[in-house]
């Protein structure tokens, strides 16, 4: 087990250095670094709070304070209100910071190309586990919450018969297989951590 493990942790480490070296690569001609390339197409995405993209990014607000004043300056972000709570502050893509994020790539392209050569089921296969993984991370308290389906309260894992679509999203309501399992999606609202831990195990438990 302890084998298999430590593959497992070696692979991870060599797919996150090429991935943090593809993006020194991808942004370094946009006059941003990884993590202001980060920021950048997260609040293009969705306007934030600043405590909200810390814990998102795993920093601390005064690292992330640095990086927005960095964006502030270059003219691609701003500070507002927000509209939620007149004393607490969002930060927003300006429109110069809305072309340049749709410039950034959501992933490197070579990694993007070499997942394709898998099925889908092996797709969803990978999707399922990479889920269950974070999901426990989170539970340990080693990483935030993230938008992903299985801390969603409109996530119902196999609610159906069908084994190609057996989870359903009653958010837009309709069924879905592992392949379309979402790590990071804009209509999440989080659930409980009791309803969370529920479609944890759930998911898990089904093969």
């Amino acid at each position: 087990m302890a084998h298999e493990i430590r593959q497992i942790t070696v692979a991870f480490q060599r797919l996150a250095a090429f991935w943090r070296a593809s993006q020194w690569q991808e942004v370094k001609d946009m006059g941003l670094n990884p993590t202001q390339a980060d920021v950048l197409a997260r609040v293009a995405a969705r306007p934030e709070r600043i405590a909200t993209l810390a814990d998102q990014l795993g920093i601390t607000q005064s690292s992330l304070s640095d990086t927005v004043s960095a964006l502030v300056a270059k003219g691609l972000v701003a500070r507002r209100p927000d509209p939620a709570d007149g004393r607490a502050r969002q930060i927003m893509a300006t429109s110069e910071g809305q072309k340049i994020a749709a410039q950034i790539p959501g992933s490197p392209p070579a990694l993007d190309a070499a997942i394709a050569t898998l099925g889908t089921s092996e797709q969803g296969a990978m999707l399922r586990s990479l889920t269950l993984i974070i999901r426990s991370l989170q539970e340990a308290r080693a990483i935030p919450v993230q938008r992903m389906c299985v801390t969603c309260r409109y996530f119902r894992p196999h609610a159906h018969d069908d084994p190609d679509n057996p989870h359903h999203c009653a958010f837009v309501d309709a069924a879905f297989g592992d392949a379309e399992l979402r790590m990071d999606c804009p209509d999440h609202e989080i659930t409980t951590e009791d309803a969370a831990a529920r479609a944890a195990l759930r998911l898990s438990a089904v093969p």
